[in-house]
């Protein structure tokens, strides 16, 4: 039994991380400024949420991040609190704050308390549009962001290696591009996720992207975080992780085959995102072969049960739908 540090836990990949470790009978400290720990109700019951230690705290806060990190004295630093692109479209002084400042603060913290690894949310919005869905960047592609979601991500990337070159603080970065699953209700991406939610709930909902994107059931996203939290090799690492790609229209197919009655009250349109549609992810899998790949239709099948059981409890969180 370990103690991890986590930023960013009351979100949909960090509620998940929760999950796993205390799954795993490991002891989750959760530092946020939140303090609504709905996401992470979803997926466990009160008893493994009484095992959970949160910490209220501002991650732009220097001393609050080092004071807590040091109380705790975990294994490892997993680092996701962060604005999602929309968020930082709107106050991009906000997000650098939060993004860049707040990432700089957990390695500060993570360093002054003997920590030995951190793990941090990059993005795949790290990379500019792609001009061809054949092309499948790997990790030493060109990196030309075109939101400040992206700029800050890629920043935290260079932070995390200069902590290396400088402190040998070891650290890996993960590149996820759309995440899905239970508690995927905000961001750019967030459209398929909600859309389960709509199905079940027979309501309508219209995902504003289209065309074909590197999908990841949130389940599995977890696993690789936690995986590279608990070891690898040390330096400033940084992989791409890749699902399964699938057009969006796919995924409205999927959520249809699983509920018929859901059969057109599901649209899609809009730009495609401004990001390659799939991503070379061999170097994770070669560095963490046991993390899982779950495919798309069971990845949907278990959001949509899990969805039901909510919904039937009256304890299904709606508003990331449109009223009524």
């Amino acid at each position: 039994m370990s103690t991890y540090f986590l930023t960013g836990a009351l979100g949909c990949i960090g509620a998940w991380i929760v999950k796993e470790l205390l799954e795993r009978g490991d002891t989750p400290v959760v530092f946020d400024l939140g303090g609504d720990a709905r996401r992470i109700r979803d997926l466990v019951d009160a008893e493994a949420v009484a095992r959970v230690r949160f910490v209220n705290g501002d991650i732009t806060d220097a001393a609050a991040v080092k004071a807590a990190v040091a109380a705790a004295a975990p294994r490892a630093v997993l680092h996701l609190a962060g604005l999602q692109v929309p968020f930082c479209r709107a106050d991009p002084a906000l997000g650098a704050r939060v993004n860049v400042l707040g990432t700089i603060h957990v390695f500060e913290a993570a360093l002054a308390a003997g920590v030995p690894r951190v793990v941090y949310a990059s993005s795949a919005a790290v990379f500019g549009p792609s001009e061809d869905d054949g092309s499948r960047p790997d990790e030493s592609a060109l990196c030309e962001p075109v939101t400040h979601y992206g700029v800050y991500k890629r920043a935290n990337e260079g932070t995390a290696r200069v902590y290396w070159l400088e402190k040998q603080l070891p650290s890996v970065g993960l590149r996820p591009l759309t995440v899905y699953g239970v508690g995927r209700d905000q961001g750019l991406t967030s459209g398929p996720t909600s859309a389960m939610k709509a199905a079940v709930l027979g309501r309508s909902f219209h995902i504003g992207f289209s065309g074909p994107t590197d999908f990841h059931y949130v389940a599995d996203t977890a696993a690789a975080f936690v995986a590279a939290a608990d070891g690898g090799r040390e330096g400033a690492l940084v992989f791409n992780l890749h699902g399964e790609t699938h057009d969006v229209a796919e995924v409205v197919r999927t959520i249809e085959a699983e509920l018929p009655a859901a059969r057109g009250r599901i649209t899609l349109g809009g730009p495609r995102i401004p990001i390659p549609p799939e991503l070379d992810g061999k170097a994770f899998r070669a560095a963490y072969p046991a993390v899982p790949v779950t495919p798309l239709a069971a990845g949907v099948r278990a959001t949509l049960a899990r969805f039901r059981a909510l919904a039937s409890a009256g304890r299904l969180d709606t508003r990331d739908l449109p009223a009524g």
